[in-house]
This record gives structure tokens, C-alpha cells and sequence, in this order.
């Protein structure tokens, strides 16, 4: 019997994609660590009733030079499907003008159009900020970021906003943000548990009540080192404090640098309602400078690769594409209702380039899911 040709197309697929980080111009061991580190899944066929297609968007500031009908002319053109659009916060509005758009409703369903017009959903609004922040006039002019972006959300119909947890000072006298993650020397443990009692929950107890009576129940908190939320456990320690309202925007790129199995992080957020939304980022480790240094020593810009312990990459430049076929079948298997938002932060891969990567091993993985060219 001849060889099914979509079956030898796949194949070669996920042959070339899981050597896809050789390619770029960085230090060799990050090669060689993408190819050790890649597990090995066995091949079964996905259940017929998580068989659904999930959309891949873009996170909207990869575009900061694109006025938003060039974006949206752009995107369609590639097959992007949905966005995240940022409402302000460190996204910035750039696509968004929240203010105009909630005071003028001819102004807002022209916007709203625009997408519809491309079949592209707008399927979250993003606000990163920080609302505890121990500066009370950007606490407050991101709190009232969250409060617009929120009525906008209603008046669109948008049921996710995503952001941060914030990162209060260490104390009352503070004016600067205190990352706190060990409770040792006692000091810490003395910030940590005034960070949480005194401004964290309060805080999210009555953002969570405003969007709730403005008919939007889902906080994607990006877990996100910087912020008091930052890993699956501090993320349900707030949801558990909160509410139902509170749950993930489950961003890999950074919880792969603290040893996560993604896999793992996937099924205990969704065993807990807790998954809300989607960023699609790789990260690369490097093996001999994590030997040398650690897993905190994180670069931003490619001149520092060289001694770095890891980077952010486009989907598919950190881990192979059989670890992102996984990725993908388990956000399916467990029924996760958001989108595939690519966001792109590689120093490596820039821009759009990044993207049009990260949208290619997107649409192969989902096509071998779903046994189609969808």
C-alpha cells in the first residue's frame, strides 16, 4: 500500500520544526538543549469530542508602526484569526482608543466592524499594569485602566481582560514595587504576608466585583515573575482568595524557565476552571550557562545571549514542534474555550517575522490534530 502523502507531509513537519531553534544565531548549547530536552509523546488519536479548532490570534503591540486598518489588512492576509487588543497598562492603546470608543457608540461600532468585516474575533482586551503599585498615582491610573477597559468589554460583548496581579512595595512606607517570592530572612515573610493581606486581595476583591456586575467573570492574571502572581500556586492562592472571577493567562514562555512541565500546568489549571486565556511564547534554555548561573539570568536583547540561561523565542524556536503539537492537544483535551494569542518578544526574531514563525507551527500542529488543512 502506497504511503499516505498527508502522513509523510506531517512527518516532515515535525522533523524540520523540532530542529527549528538550530537555525537561528545563538549560542550552540541552546541547540542542543532543544533537542535533548524535547519529550517524546506517544502518537493517539485526539478524542473526537475535544477535536475543535481553536482560533490563533496575535497580541496587537507587535504592530507598534501599524495604524489599525494596516494591522487588520495585514493579519487577515496571514489567516490570523483573533486578536488580544491592548487597552493601556504597558501594551499601550495604540489599536484601542477606550476613552473615544465609550463615549461615542457610532465610533465604537465602526471599530467593531472593521474586524467583523475580516472575520477576526476580538476575543480579549489587555490592560497589563500595576494596580497596587506603592506609587498611589499610577496604582490609580492603572486601576482606572482596568475600570474602562472593563466597561468597554461590556459594551463589546468581550468576556476576557487580561493582566497583571500588580507588585505592591514591601511596606506602607514604600515607593517602589517589592518582588518578594521567600519567606526567609523573617523580613520577608513579614512582606509577603502585608503584600497579600493589606493590598493584593483587597485590591482584586473589588476589581473583581466591578467587572462581575459588568457581566465579565474572567481576570486573565498573567503569571509573570515581577508580580506577586507568578507561577500556577501563587495564581490559585488569589483565585482561592478572591473568587471564581480570578484564573490564568496561561503564558509558558514564562514558567518553562522555572522547570514547569506544561503539560502539567495546562491540566491543573483547567481541573481548577482556572484557564482563561492563552499567550503563545517559547523560551530557549541554554544548558552550560544554566550550569553555570542558574535559571535567573534572563536576557532581553541579543547582546547578552551570550551569557544568558535563557531568552524568549517565537513558538517553536525554545521547544520542538512535537512539544507544541502537545501543548495544543491538551489546551483541546481539556476543553479550553479562549484563543491561541501569539505574542512575540524574541530578540532574535523581531516583529512580525517572529509572528509569521510562531503562526506556521501554530496552523501545522492544529492541522495534525484536527486531520485537516484547517
Amino acid at each position: 500500500m502506497p504511503a499516505d502523502p498527508k502522513s509523510s507531509a506531517r512527518r516532515k513537519f515535525l522533523t524540520s520544526s523540532g530542529l527549528i531553534a538550530a537555525a537561528a544565531a545563538i549560542p550552540n548549547s541552546a541547540s542542543s538543549l532543544a533537542k535533548k530536552t524535547m519529550p517524546s509523546f506517544d502518537e493517539k488519536p485526539l478524542p473526537v469530542d475535544s477535536a475543535r479548532k481553536l482560533l490563533i490570534g496575535v497580541f496587537d503591540p507587535v504592530f507598534p508602526d501599524l495604524g489599525l486598518d494596516q494591522m487588520i489588512e495585514k493579519i487577515s492576509a496571514w489567516g490570523i484569526e483573533a486578536v488580544e487588543i491592548g487597552t493601556g497598562g504597558y501594551p499601550g492603546d495604540k489599536h484601542c482608543p477606550v476613552s473615544e470608543l465609550l463615549q461615542d457608540n457610532v465610533k465604537l461600532n465602526d471599530w467593531k466592524k472593521k474586524f467583523e468585516d475580516r472575520n477576526i474575533k476580538v476575543a480579549t482586551l489587555s490592560c497589563h499594569g500595576n494596580p497596587v503599585h506603592p506609587d498611589a498615582k499610577i496604582a490609580a491610573r492603572d486601576a482606572q485602566t482596568f475600570r474602562n477597559t472593563v466597561l468597554l468589554a461590556e459594551r463589546l460583548g468581550v468576556g476576557v481582560i487580561v493582566g497583571f496581579s500588580g507588585c505592591p512595595g514591601g511596606s506602607p512606607t514604600d515607593t517602589m514595587p517589592n518582588w518578594a517570592t521567600y519567606r526567609w530572612p523573617p523580613e520577608y515573610a513579614q512582606i509577603l504576608d502585608w503584600q497579600w493581606k493589606e493590598k493584593v486581595i483587597p485590591y482584586w476583591k473589588d476589581a473583581a466585583k466591578f467587572a462581575r456586575e459588568h457581566g465579565v467573570h474572567k481576570l486573565a492574571l498573567e503569571m509573570h515573575p515581577g508580580f506577586v502572581v507568578y507561577n500556577p500556586m501563587t495564581l490559585l492562592r488569589l483565585r482561592e482568595a478572591v473568587g471564581e472571577e480570578i484564573g490564568a493567562n496561561c503564558d509558558l514562555s514564562h514558567l518553562f524557565w522555572q522547570g514547569c512541565d506544561p503539560i502539567e500546568v495546562i491540566r491543573l489549571l483547567a481541573s481548577q476552571n482556572a484557564l482563561f486565556h492563552a499567550h503563545m511564547k517559547d523560551t530557549v534554555m541554554f544548558k552550560d550557562n544554566v550550569a553555570k548561573y542558574g535559571v535567573l539570568n534572563f536576557a532581553f536583547e541579543t547582546k547578552d545571549l551570550s551569557q544568558a540561561s535563557e531568552t524568549f523565542r517565537a513558538v517553536g524556536y525554545g521547544h520542538g514542534a512535537n512539544t507544541w503539537k502537545e501543548i495544543v492537544r491538551t489546551y483541546m483535551e481539556v476543553g479550553y474555550q479562549g484563543i491561541l494569542s501569539i505574542e512575540n518578544e524574541d530578540p532574535i526574531l523581531p516583529g512580525e517575522v517572529g509572528v509569521q514563525r510562531a503562526l506556521y507551527v501554530l496552523k501545522n500542529v492544529r492541522s495534525e490534530l484536527l486531520g485537516s488543512t484547517a
